[in-house]
């Protein structure tokens, strides 16, 4: 099993084995806030802080009938001792979660996430709990910004919600997917699932994937000269041909200001999205900023 799942297990054994959903998502991002290396991330979602990957284990474990799932809340099916399983200093951390907000509602977690938080809050349904000064202090954290910049960004190495909070944080409007095939194993970054988490944050998601290299065309890539001459090949045969493309992501940059090219890779000089957004500030109406993050 997972180490994240057991710190999941562990949190519902603490808590008399049963926990409402938005209570459990509040308990274990103020858990991860005291962990060096987080075990979860967590995105701004209509009821503040909340982890999709969190989610997706909690429903594995369901299934596997390890947990009750039901419309409100998780319940713990079996006996074992997750909290003796754990690394010393997250069963601390785990028990002091407990010994704090062991009696607090979930509404009472919603306020102080959302205070002592506000960044995670910005996209909230529930604001109204909030005073005056303290939905100020919200509205200060949503990224803002009126400069025009033509981002990319991979998703390798990084989870679900770090690659949304990327986005957000840049104040990114449009996610364009330039993979030939938007498939991955990687939990959360194929096509449909994708599009489905960018809507939730407020983020258009576009694809094209005429702009993309084959996966046929990506094997035995081991050294920077291999890609190299990939991306010469990508840039004389599909960089050529698609102008009209490239013209429709300026227009998008154009009319939404701040928009981010998507593939995998993590090293720019291994991705074929480089050259895309070069080709991109090439065409005569971009005078932009080309940004990788």
């Amino acid at each position: 099993m997972f180490y994240r799942r057991k710190i999941i297990l562990a949190l519902l054994q603490l808590f008399d084995n049963e926990l409402e959903k938005i209570r459990l998502q509040k308990l274990l991002f103020l858990f991860t806030q005291r962990q060096a290396k987080k075990e979860y991330d967590f995105v701004p979602y209509k009821y503040g802080c909340y982890s999709y990957s969190a989610n997706a284990d909690l429903t594995a474990m369901a299934h596997k009938g390890i947990l009750t799932e039901t419309l409100s809340s998780f319940t713990l099916n079996d006996t074992a001792d997750y909290l003796n399983m754990l690394k010393p200093e997250d069963r601390a951390y785990l028990q002091e979660i407990n010994s704090t907000y062991g009696t607090k509602s979930y509404n009472v977690l919603m306020k102080y996430t959302y205070v002592r938080y506000p960044y995670w809050a910005i996209n909230s349904m529930a604001t109204n709990i909030l005073s005056p000064a303290e939905l100020a202090k919200v509205a200060e954290s949503r990224p803002k910004s009126d400069k025009i910049i033509l981002f990319t960004i991979g998703y390798e190495g990084i989870s679900l919600e770090e690659y949304l909070n990327r986005l957000i944080r840049n104040d990114v409007k449009v996610l364009v997917d330039v993979r030939n095939n938007p498939v991955s194993m990687k939990y959360g970054f194929s096509k449909s699932t994708l599009k489905r988490f960018c809507d939730n944050m407020g983020i258009q998601y576009v694809h094209f994937p005429e702009v993309g290299i084959r996966s046929e065309q990506r094997q035995e890539l081991n050294t920077q000269d291999d890609y190299n001459r990939l991306f010469a090949d990508y840039r004389a045969a599909i960089l050529t041909r698609t102008q009209a493309t490239q013209n429709d992501i300026l227009g998008l940059l154009i009319k939404y200001q701040r928009i981010a090219l998507t593939c995998f890779e993590a090293n720019i000089c291994q991705c074929h999205r480089k050259h895309l957004a070069e080709a991109i500030s090439r065409l005569p109406k971009f005078n932009y900023e080309l940004k990788h993050i």
